[in-house]
């Protein structure tokens, strides 16, 4: 593993070294943050913005609404408290706290986009912008999370089951809201909600243990709103809860799924690099995809969850 953290650690791109440095060795610094806002990635991110520093666009554009774009610069290291990100701040709150509605209530359950509000919570606070305007958004996510202890947007009555998709980024929300706020609240309500993945070993069916989704077993970088198993085991790790004997088989699949050279792959991807007048643009390429084609946010992700399970030194 060691050449492979060392290939990483070289790469022509500020935010995969950051990534390594921080998530896989444990040693952050200001410095490499400054490499990461300084990066051309960074640049084309932030390349909508006009001259008040808000991006003209609705903030859930997908993917370079100001609601994705604070996402992005969060999930890959940029440094906290710029304040020249507030436009985009203000963009995101105003537009959550008109109060998006509950799609239906049924037997108590509130049908529900948690994955909304989740993301932008966590990624104020993970930049370092967040307010106390952040406080009914994880009121709303501990209010509605449902009896499992997920969440679910589906408008079907008979769903009963919580959805992987919209529980994956409350479970990372509350985790890091009641870390920093030393809230016991939030910390119960992120403790529920990761029952609903580990009493399914992040990926198998309570019935008969089979695959759940076999898109779960493909990896993406980013991934946006949706689950993937190693994305399950990145929040499991980010939350403390990496260690439980229920991540195991998922654990094993992610070795499973090392290349030949070291690395690991992406097999899939959200986003669309042509630029047609529809959703799910992206202004950067976040690299290979391909099932024998290293990814280096996934090898870093990859290398990240086996460190802190303890499989790799």
């Amino acid at each position: 593993m060691e050449s492979l953290i060392d290939r990483l650690l070289a790469s022509d791109d500020p935010c995969v070294r950051r990534r390594v440095s921080a998530k896989v060795l444990g040693k952050d610094s200001p410095a490499l943050r400054d490499e990461v806002a300084g990066s051309e990635r960074v640049k084309t991110l932030l390349s909508g913005r006009v001259a008040d520093g808000t991006i003209p666009l609705p903030s859930y554009s997908k993917w370079r609404g100001a609601h994705w774009v604070l996402s992005a610069l969060a999930e890959i290291g940029y440094p906290p408290g710029d304040e020249s990100l507030i436009p985009m701040r203000e963009q995101v709150l105003s537009w959550l706290g008109k109060g998006r509605p509950i799609r239906m209530v049924v037997d108590g359950r509130a049908r529900w986009c948690a994955s909304i509000e989740s993301n932008a919570v966590w990624s104020l606070l993970t930049l370092g912008l967040a307010d106390e305007r952040i406080e009914p958004l994880v009121r709303c996510l501990i209010d509605r999370q449902w009896p499992d202890g997920g969440w679910n947007c589906d408008k079907n009555p008979e769903a009963k089951n919580s959805s992987f998709h919209e529980s994956i980024l409350p479970l990372r929300a509350l985790a890091l809201y009641a870390k920093g706020k030393k809230s016991a609240e939030a910390r119960a309500a992120a403790e529920r909600a990761a029952e609903v993945f580990l009493k399914r070993r992040l990926f198998r069916r309570l019935r008969d243990g089979e695959v759940m989704c076999p898109r779960f077993l493909e990896f993406h970088y980013p991934r946006y709103w949706h689950y993937d198993l190693l994305f399950g085991l990145v929040v499991m790790a980010e939350a403390g809860f990496i260690t439980d004997a229920r991540c195991a088989d998922a654990l094993d699949f992610v070795q499973s799924k090392q290349l030949a050279d070291g690395g690991w792959a992406a097999d899939a991807k959200w986003y669309r690099l042509t630029r047609p007048a529809v959703s799910g643009y992206s202004l950067v390429d976040w690299g290979p995809v391909g099932k024998m084609r290293m990814n280096e946010f996934i090898a870093a992700d990859a290398l990240m969850v086996l460190k802190a399970a303890g499989r790799i030194a």
